[in-house]
C-alpha cells in the first residue's frame, strides 16, 4: 500500500466522525481543582532541514513544560503552522517525530493531548496526514479541520466550548513571504459550509465561556495586520453570540487586544520572532493591550485558565517570566 493509500485508508475509517463535524466532550472532573488550564501555542513548527527546531522553539517547549508542571495544563491547543514551511507529506512522515514528539518531551507534557488545528504552512502540504496521525499518536488530535470541543469546568456547573476553525479553508492561503493577505478560499462550497457551522455553533452555544480558535487573527498589529475576511465573516459573529475569546497566531510574537468585550489572543511566537507593528493605526483605537516580541525572549506562549466566574489569560515568555496577565468575565445571556 502507497502512503497516500495508507493515508486515506485512515480517513475512510474515521469517515462517519467527519461527516457529522466531530464534537469532543470531554471529562476533567479527576481534577482536584475547580478550574480547566491550558496553554496556547502558535506557529511552532520547527524547521523542514536539520536540526528540524529553532532555538525558539526548544525554549519555548522547555518553558511549557515548567509550567505545565507548576501552573497546570489540561491541554495544548495547537493554533497553526504546525511544520514549517511545507507541513508534512503523508502520515508517516518523519517531522511529526522531529519537531513534535522529540522536542515536547517534558513529563508535565508526555499525557497532555494537543488540539490541533492547520495553518497556512500546514496547507502547503497535507493536512489530511496531519487529520490521520491522530490514530498513531495518543496525544495528538485533529479530528477534522474544524470542530468542537466541550467542557464542563470541574466540580462546578459551568460550561466551556471551543470552536477549532481552518481559517485557511475560510479565507484562503497566504505567502508570508511576501505580506500577501489570504487570496481567497480555494472552495467556495467548503467555506461557506463551515461558516454556517460556526453559525449554528455560536447560535446554540449556552456555554459559560465560549471561545473561538483559528490560525489567523481577526485583528493584529504585526506584519500580517487584521484579516479583512475574518473581520467580515468571523468578527460579527463573535459580537452576536458575546463569545469571550478569539484564539490565534500567524503573526509571530505576541498580542493581546481587546474590542467590545471580547478578548483577542495571539499567541504566534512558537518559532520565530518579529518585532513589526506596522499595521497598529488598523485595529481599533486603545484596544491594543499588550504586545511582545522581544527576540531575545526566545519566544512564548499564553497560559489559560478558566474557573466558573472568569477567565485568565497569562502571556508567558519562555525564558520564565509572566509578561501580561488579564481576565475576561463569564458570559451574559443574549
Amino acid at each position: 500500500m502507497t502512503n497516500n493509500m495508507a493515508v486515506f485508508a485512515v480517513l475512510l475509517s474515521t469517515l462517519p466522525l467527519v461527516l457529522c463535524y466531530p464534537v469532543l466532550d470531554l471529562d476533567l472532573e479527576s481534577r482536584n481543582r475547580s478550574s480547566i488550564r491550558f496553554i496556547a501555542l502558535g506557529d511552532w513548527g520547527g524547521l523542514p532541514y536539520a536540526p528540524f527546531i529553532t532555538p525558539i522553539e526548544k525554549a519555548t517547549a522547555h518553558e511549557m513544560g515548567r509550567v505545565a508542571e507548576t501552573m497546570g495544563a489540561d491541554f495544548v491547543l495547537a493554533l497553526g503552522d504546525n511544520f514549517y514551511y511545507s507541513g508534512v507529506r503523508d502520515v508517516d512522515d518523519a517531522r511529526f517525530k522531529e519537531t513534535f514528539e522529540q522536542v515536547f518531551t517534558a513529563d508535565s507534557l508526555k499525557h497532555v493531548p494537543w488540539y490541533v488545528v492547520a495553518g497556512n504552512h500546514d496547507h502547503s502540504g497535507n493536512v489530511s496526514a496531519q487529520i490521520a496521525y491522530s490514530q498513531v499518536s495518543k496525544r495528538w488530535h485533529f479530528p477534522y479541520y474544524y470542530y468542537e470541543l466541550r467542557f464542563r469546568i470541574p466540580h462546578t456547573n459551568a460550561t466551556l466550548s471551543i470552536l477549532m476553525l481552518d481559517t485557511i479553508l475560510l479565507c484562503g492561503n497566504s505567502d508570508d513571504f511576501t505580506d500577501e493577505r489570504p487570496r481567497g478560499p480555494v472552495s467556495l462550497g467548503a467555506a461557506e459550509e463551515q461558516l454556517t457551522w460556526l453559525k449554528e455553533r455560536m447560535r446554540s452555544s449556552r456555554a459559560d465561556f465560549l471561545l473561538v480558535a483559528g490560525h489567523y487573527p481577526v485583528w493584529s498589529v504585526a506584519e500580517h495586520g487584521p484579516t479583512h475576511c475574518l473581520l467580515e465573516k468571523v468578527r460579527p459573529l463573535l459580537q452576536k453570540y458575546h463569545a469571550t475569546a478569539y484564539l490565534c497566531g500567524h503573526d509571530h510574537n505576541l498580542q493581546y487586544i481587546e474590542e467590545s468585550g471580547i478578548g483577542y489572543v495571539l499567541s504566534g511566537a512558537g518559532n520565530f520572532m518579529e518585532e513589526s507593528m506596522k499595521h497598529q493605526d488598523e485595529v481599533p483605537p486603545e484596544s491594543l493591550k499588550f504586545f511582545y516580541a522581544e527576540y531575545t525572549s526566545l519566544g512564548g506562549f499564553a497560559h489559560i485558565e478558566i474557573n466558573e466566574k472568569e477567565m485568565t489569560v497569562t502571556f508567558i515568555q519562555a525564558r520564565g517570566k509572566s509578561l501580561y496577565r488579564t481576565t475576561l468575565p463569564r458570559r451574559t445571556p443574549f
